[in-house]
Parts: structure tokens; C-alpha cells; sequence
């Protein structure tokens, strides 16, 4: 079983949807399902089918998350430190060609969110980034092309 690198954070927001799936979505649709039953012919009753196919996205839903979670080797980033940049780091950059600043956070392919500043770690842009240190200049493959960009900090936060 191969282990999926993830943020405490990350695990942690896991965790909290499974709980609600599990406590809030499931007995929620459990409800519904009995609730169509009582209407009688199931072979045409649209509110039931509705309702078991809701069930069947939301157990495979709970599969998945805890599939993640049971393969989640979980890093807190708040431990780990330097100046070379690996998985959890955040990470300042400077765009060589429009001087654009970004700053992203190194994390888990399910935790990435590039509007929050969270890129995944397989990524094209943390994988250029992945070993390098503050002054570096990485090239990184964009479906618009290659683009420089240098690394200003790298922050554990």
C-alpha cells in the first residue's frame, strides 16, 4: 500500500468529513430512503431512486476518505525546518519574466487549492522546487511554456 504524503491539516479536514459524512449525510439519506418507501411502488418511484443513488455516491465517498486517511503518512509541518524546500514548505517566488510575486505551500495531492496557496506535490511547479534553496532559479514546464521563476523564502508555517 503505497503512503499518500499529507499535512496534519490535511488529515485533519479528512477526518472531519467523514465524520459528517458518516453522523450528518448518511442517516440524512437512510431518512429519505425510508421516506420513499413508504410511497409505495418502488419500480417507479423517482424520490427513492434519487435517494439510493445519493446513498451510493455518499458511500463511496466515505470508501475514499478512509482509503486516504489509512494511507496518509502525515507530516506536521510545524516540526520540520531549513532552507531547502521539501514537502509542507511555503514557499516564496518571484516570476522572472512579469516580476509577479506567489507564495505557495508544498502539500498533498488532495490538499492542493492553487487560489489558497496550496499546490499539490506532484505538481510541475513543486517538483522543480522540491530540493532547491532561497536564490535558486527554476525553470518549470506550464502548458504555456517554461517559466523562470526564483525562490525568495522558504517559510514552515
Amino acid at each position: 500500500m503505497e503512503k499518500v504524503p499529507m499535512t496534519a491539516e490535511g488529515y485533519k479536514a479528512l477526518d472531519e468529513e467523514l465524520k459528517r459524512l458518516k453522523t450528518v449525510e448518511r442517516p440524512a439519506v437512510i431518512a429519505a430512503i425510508a421516506e420513499a418507501r413508504s410511497h409505495g411502488d418502488l419500480s417507479e418511484n423517482a424520490e427513492y431512486h434519487a435517494a439510493k443513488e445519493r446513498q451510493g455516491w455518499i458511500e463511496g465517498q466515505i470508501a475514499e476518505i478512509e482509503d486516504k486517511m489509512a494511507r496518509a503518512q502525515v507530516i506536521d509541518v510545524s516540526k520540520l525546518s531549513g532552507e531547502q524546500v521539501k514537502f509542507g514548505a511555503t514557499v516564496s517566488l518571484i516570476d522572472e519574466d512579469t516580476e509577479e510575486e506567489a507564495r505557495y505551500q508544498i502539500v498533498g495531492e488532495h490538499e492542493a487549492d492553487v487560489k489558497a496557496g496550496r499546490v499539490s506535490v506532484t505538481s510541475p511547479i513543486a517538483r522543480a522546487i522540491i530540493g532547491k534553496e532561497t536564490g535558486d532559479v527554476v525553470e518549470v514546464n506550464t502548458p504555456g511554456g517554461v517559466k523562470a521563476y526564483e525562490i525568495t523564502k522558504v517559510e514552515w508555517v
